[in-house]
This record gives structure tokens, sequence and C-alpha cells, in this order.
């Protein structure tokens, strides 16, 4: 395997970045028909890679960007024994890099950054259908703690 470098994102990894994005949202369209069509965003990458209280990593190989990954402080529910807890998203790896372990590195990075501004809880979210993902983030430590239902209003062909 190539020598794998884990960093934070700079402005210049944008580019590279947005694809990433764009790679992302073409493999979730088909596990949620809740994405509306036609060119989107799920984030404002270029302003977390500026705020300083997100933390945007890639992971390099031979001087490629290879995937990517942020955390982020979120407030949690009033009623959870925690007030704040790190959220990740931005999960991307180059197929030709996948099942390699460099989304476990990011994670550890992510997990590591999270705990050391004392967030004592770290989460994310993945489809169900999404079963590579599922065993990945299972690797490195997370358990599934809730399934999100939906049940959307007929269409009149369909009352």
């Amino acid at each position: 395997m190539d020598k794998i470098t884990i960093r934070e994102a700079v402005r210049e990894d944008l580019p590279v970045l947005l694809q990433f994005e764009k790679k992302l949202i073409e493999a979730e369209r088909p596990m949620d028909p809740t994405i509306r069509p036609g060119e989107l965003h799920y984030y404002d990458i270029g302003a977390f890679i500026a705020d300083q209280e997100v933390l945007v990593l890639v992971a390099e190989a031979d001087g490629q960007v290879v995937s990517s990954g942020y955390g982020k402080a979120k407030p949690a529910r009033p009623y959870l024994d925690h007030e704040e807890y790190a959220h990740l998203g931005f999960m991307y790896t180059l197929p030709e890099y996948r099942g390699k372990g460099i989304n476990g590195m990011i994670i550890e990075k992510l997990k590591s950054w999270a705990y050391s501004k004392g967030l004592r809880e770290v989460r994310l979210t993945v489809y169900q259908e999404n079963e590579p993902a599922i065993a990945a983030y299972e690797k490195t430590g997370f358990k599934k703690h809730l399934i999100e239902m939906r049940l959307p209003r007929p269409t009149e062909d369909q009352e």
C-alpha cells in the first residue's frame, strides 16, 4: 500500500473535495429518494476548512488526496447525558483506495480531536443500505444506535 498521510485540509484542496462531495451525493441518491434532483451541496466545505471549530481532514497517497472526513461539535438533545457531541461527516474515499483502512485512520484522528475538545460522544449517520460503510465504521468501534424511519405522504395516484 502507498504511504498514507493524514493532514488538515487546506483551501487548495477545495477542487478535489468538491469532486468528492459530488461523488458522495451520486452514491447516496439511490439510497435516499428525498434528495432533490439537480446539482446540490451537502456542505460548505470552504467554510468548514476556514472554521477553527471544524476539523476537515484529508488522506494523501503519493501527493494525491484520496479520502476525506470532518468533525464538528454539535449540541446534543437536552435530555441526554452530554451537552455536545462530535458529529463526523463527509466520509469519502476514492474507490481504488477503499478497504485499506484509510477511513479508519481519518476516524481515529477525528476521535482524538473530539476527545481533546472534551467531547464524550462521537456520532455519524449512514444509510442502512450502505453495508460496506457500516462494516468500516463498526471496525473502528461504532455501534448501531438508532434507525430513522420515514413515511412520505401518498401521491394522488397511490391513494
